[in-house]
């Protein structure tokens, strides 16, 4: 085992899967681990390099492999499965990793900290609070629908619904579904005032952060998209131009195509769906109007605002670069 130099690593709940080569690329181990028995087997291992993928725990497990010595690298799953040969199984992915993590050309994923993964997490908790809110708009709604009570889109009418039921004159709303709603509107309420909590401590993360502090001073980015950005893009400067930086958010269109014929497909947001507004700031990294910024991490723009062309442009047609 003193000659193994790189290692792939399958993740997963309990059995954990390891491949080990060494620096000729012959295969010095492959075996399983207990999830107990993880650290204490790369404890005992020299230094390597260990790659393994950017899924769930991944980012736990490389600050903690990290610590032991080991040079961590995390890389996307759909960069790794491309070199599984045949079966699909925790050993062919953990040799698919290995060899996927030693290819000169591969693109890694920037390891988080512990504090940019609770505040990506705390991101994530909203974006669920969220749509459990709109989940209770929406059958509130139908429901009232059924008996002719509608009003205008938008959450902010849901009032107008509310002020219906609490309403003891209104009989329109048979006495069983009554009930039934008003324990909807409790529910919603509550959500309300769970989501203005997280706001609050995301806004407080935001103010002590001072990407934020600079992100913020871009038109039309709040609290809300600052900090989600200083919390998801690690490292900014590992993009090399604007379009690269929108199809790590799922922007830009995938591409399928042979014998010279190809045609752009839409594609899923790579990202979370709180960042599919983040495209304007790839296409113009500059901030306050009138006079140039630096945001951390990214080049320096050199024109002023009126001299750049309008965000307000499709993802899919812009092709603005970085520093022009």
């Amino acid at each position: 085992m003193t000659e193994v130099t790189t290692i792939g690593l399958d993740l997963a709940k309990t059995v954990f899967q390891v491949h080990g080569v060494d620096a000729s690329g012959v295969v010095r181990v492959r075996r399983a681990l207990r999830r107990s028995r993880v650290l204490a087997f790369f404890a005992k291992l020299p230094p390597c390099l260990v790659g393994m993928e950017a899924c769930a725990t991944g980012h736990y497990w490389a600050r903690e492999i990290a610590k032991l010595g080991h040079e961590v690298r995390l890389i996307a799953p759909a960069y790794a499965k491309a070199y599984v040969r045949r079966n699909k199984n925790d050993a062919a992915d953990a040799e698919a990793i290995c060899e996927a993590v030693s290819r000169p050309s591969m693109r890694f994923v920037a390891i988080k900290s512990e504090t940019q993964q609770a505040a990506a997490g705390i991101h994530r908790v909203r974006e669920m609070l969220v749509k459990q809110r709109t989940m209770l708009i929406n059958t509130l709604r139908g429901l009232m629908a059924e008996y002719g009570i509608v009003v205008a889109e938008r959450p902010r009418h849901v009032g107008e619904l509310v002020a219906i039921l609490a309403d003891p004159a209104d009989e329109r709303i048979p006495a069983p579904l009554h009930d039934g709603l008003m324990a909807l509107v409790e529910t919603l309420r509550g959500l309300e005032q769970r989501i203005e909590r997280i706001e609050q401590q995301i806004v407080g993360w935001g103010r002590d952060n001072a990407t934020c502090r600079h992100l913020i001073t871009i038109p039309g980015c709040g609290p809300i998209l600052s900090t989600a950005m200083a919390a998801m893009v690690i490292d900014p400067a590992a993009f090399t131009s604007a379009r690269d930086f929108a199809a790590s958010l799922g922007l830009v269109p995938r591409q399928e195509g042979t014998g010279g014929r190809s045609s752009s497909v839409r594609s899923a947001s790579a990202a979370m769906a709180i960042c599919a507004g983040c495209w304007s700031m790839a296409q113009c990294r500059c901030c306050a109007a009138g006079a140039p910024k630096r945001i951390p991490g990214w080049r320096n723009c050199s024109k002023p605002r009126s001299a750049r062309s309008s965000p307000v442009r499709s993802p899919t047609r812009w092709h603005a670069s970085p520093g022009r």
